[in-house]
């Protein structure tokens, strides 16, 4: 393959990442962050460049479906799960992840661009974290995978910072009236990350077994996390 094809074959396979989730490529750290939404014919546009290329044998349309899979679900929220997971069986561990998130959650061999720093939130019975992102989509990627649409809506932008308890109400959340609700904006530079509260009755759970039990909506906040259900395997 010569140096112009390898060109192109990359650039088609990054566009239809951005294709699947349009804060791909700020998530990197590699856009100028101006917070203004893409236009509404986008995805029609990269679908058709996906198209071309694809007839012109320039990319495999395998090659991007496989991108897309590996970040809905090897690049996260599993990711996220294991950080989750390991922070609950090793107090050593959780305090380093509250401490310093990024160097904590690259311990595990998960991160991003450089310029990306990772804070991670914990939730205790008096305290629950709630991360938005007010301006556009700004999302830990690494460790989350692909945001959800709810999260990119201007609706849960806007709402989750008036009327946090509300929209924690319409996800099936209902907390104490004496619980603190803190609602964190995520930047280009800065993305938040939840460590929810474990679960009671998992004191018998492995690592693994617990991670499987950890969501992508616990992780942002709008849930918490429920232990297995009698006769569950894990």
């Amino acid at each position: 393959m010569d140096a112009t094809r390898r060109e192109v074959l990359t650039a088609a396979v990054t566009a239809a990442g951005a294709t699947a989730a349009n804060d791909f490529a700020h998530a990197e750290g590699q856009d100028h962050h101006d917070h203004q939404e893409l236009p509404s014919d986008v995805a029609l546009r990269v679908k058709s460049l996906e198209s071309l290329l694809v007839e012109k044998g320039l990319v495999e349309r395998a090659a991007i479906d496989a991108l897309v899979d590996a970040y809905e679900h090897k690049i996260g929220p599993r990711n996220g799960a294991r950080v989750v997971a390991r922070a609950w069986v090793d107090p050593a561990y959780k305090q380093r992840l509250l401490t310093n998130g990024t160097a904590a959650i690259a311990e595990l061999g998960y991160g991003g661009s450089n310029s990306v720093d990772i804070r991670v939130l914990e939730n205790t019975p008096s305290m629950h974290n709630i991360v938005v992102c007010t301006l556009c989509s700004c999302y830990p990627w690494a460790v989350l995978g692909l945001p959800p649409v709810w999260y990119k809506s201007a609706p849960y932008r806007s709402r989750t910072v008036i009327d946090p308890q509300g929209v924690l109400r319409e996800f099936g959340t209902e907390l104490a009236p004496d619980v603190e609700v803190r609602v964190w904006d995520s930047t280009a530079e800065q993305r938040y990350m939840v460590l929810p509260e474990r679960p009671a009755g998992t004191e018998q759970l492995s690592e693994e077994a617990l991670a499987a039990l950890v969501t992508r909506d616990a992780m942002i906040g709008v849930a918490k996390v429920t232990p297995p259900q009698k006769g569950a395997r894990l």
